[in-house]
């Protein structure tokens, strides 16, 4: 019961940030000594599938770069910069800890390089690359950043940071992520491969997505995993089977692959492949779900402390999660590690090998450059039709996604979206 104790106890930051947004504190029913968040959400219509604790706050960690890739796409969309613009990185940016790419000062990553940087391998130092480029301060980029979740409707949610990195102020639900992760398929649908890509290659390293169930679940295509000693592992996660797209979002778990289980079991009720996903009352639309103030749990002692057979977890470090190889001599994801699932029960809907075939992102510091011609490798936007390529208008030079998506469809025609996301007929 060490976490009802916990959530009863409300600080004057969580309670401001609920009466600001009108609310009243609500009981709390927390039953198991292990709480954690679950939600799922369907895209179109916002249904809220199923749920259980997905208004308790709670810390964000590293989906917090989500917002972080909201605010920029919309300084993209508003013309305030574009995705060739070259941020540097600053003292600041470097001085982050622990998971980072580690650039020195002073060096040049433009907006498109950054982001899947920051949605594939999740570097701290990236989000303040961002963050600083976009509005010239991590400051004025968390008033940006709450001032689209208050646009939103993200009635719990607070931004001090774009990295996720531990800050009590830091604070969101399952009911915000699903909302955020919502509004960035809807309104971005034209930048929607971000959180597609399996692997990004940097020189001679290749990094895989930090989301496991890119290569463990058919039909995933997006989008980002968290974590803190705090919080515990975090993921919002998208998925897409026979034109219809879920959002799952997995707050509290005990490990990355714990998360990964949980998620695709959330998905398997959605897709109707749950026996008795039936049984379960739709709540409504998740803008409805109720939210309900609380100080959010914290996970550090269960997580970090007490993990004696486990190698040391330290705040927002995902090297555990995002594996790195090197590039010589190979085209796929550089060493797999395969998910520990035999002691996990409801580990049969997880499989691995799927984004086995994808090459990895080529990305670089410094400008643009026109010699990259594998810069958008990345698993298919979900479509409820197959679209036939179109050539570019004469003239014009097609972008370098353009180029590989061309040449992906001229060398494995026609069985593309099979091998990443399934079958077409999978239920």
């Amino acid at each position: 019961m060490w976490l009802l104790q916990k959530l009863l106890v409300v600080p004057a930051s969580a309670l401001a940030l609920m009466a600001a947004a009108g609310l009243g504190l609500t009981t709390l029913d927390v039953a198991s000594a292990w709480a954690d968040a679950r939600l799922l959400v369907d895209v179109d219509s916002g249904k809220v599938i199923s749920e259980r604790n997905s208004t308790y706050p709670w810390y964000p960690a590293s989906v917090t770069k989500l917002m972080t890739t909201y605010v920029t796409l919309k300084a993209v969309q508003d013309h305030r910069i574009d995705l060739e613009s070259v941020f540097t990185v600053s003292p600041n940016a470097v001085a982050q800890n622990p998971f980072k790419m580690g650039f020195k000062v002073g060096t040049g990553v433009t907006v498109d390089n950054a982001l899947k940087m920051l949605l594939v391998h999740s570097p701290n130092d990236i989000a303040v690359v961002l963050a600083e480029g976009v509005s010239g301060s991590v400051e004025k980029f968390a008033d940006e950043m709450n001032a689209e979740a208050h646009n939103l409707g993200m009635t719990q949610t607070n931004y001090v940071n774009p990295n996720g990195l531990p800050a009590d102020e830091q604070i969101t639900s399952a009911r915000d992520l699903a909302i955020l992760a919502r509004a960035l398929i809807l309104e971005f649908p034209d930048y929607d491969y971000y959180w597609h890509i399996a692997s990004i290659r940097l020189g001679k390293r290749i990094y895989r997505n930090t989301n496991r169930l890119i290569d463990a679940y058919a039909g995933t295509d997006g989008m980002k995993t968290g974590f803190i000693c705090a919080s515990g592992f975090n993921l919002v996660a998208t998925a897409t089977r026979g034109g219809k797209r879920l959002i799952a979002v997995v707050l509290g778990a005990k490990s990355s692959t714990s998360r990964a289980v949980k998620a695709a079991q959330l998905f398997e009720r959605g897709f109707g492949t749950d026996p008795h996903g039936w049984l379960a009352l739709s709540p409504g639309t998740v803008d409805a779900l109720e939210p309900i103030a609380a100080t959010p749990p914290d996970l550090r002692e269960d997580v970090c402390e007490n993990r004696r057979r486990h190698r040391p977890t330290k705040d927002g470090d995902e090297g555990g999660e995002a594996g790195t190889a090197s590039a010589e001599g190979r085209n796929n994801l550089g060493e797999r590690h395969v998910l520990p699932l035999s002691s996990l029960r409801g580990a049969a809907v997880l499989t691995s090998g799927l984004a086995a075939g994808i090459p990895p992102v080529e990305v670089y510091t410094g400008p643009v450059r026109n010699d990259i011609t594998s810069n958008a490798s990345v698993a298919p936007a979900p479509k409820k039709k197959p679209l036939a390529a179109k050539p570019p208008p004469a003239g014009k030079r097609p972008s370098p996604f353009r180029r590989q998506h061309l040449w992906r469809l001229r060398e494995h025609p026609g069985d593309l979206h099979a091998r990443i996301h399934g079958a077409a007929n999978i239920r």
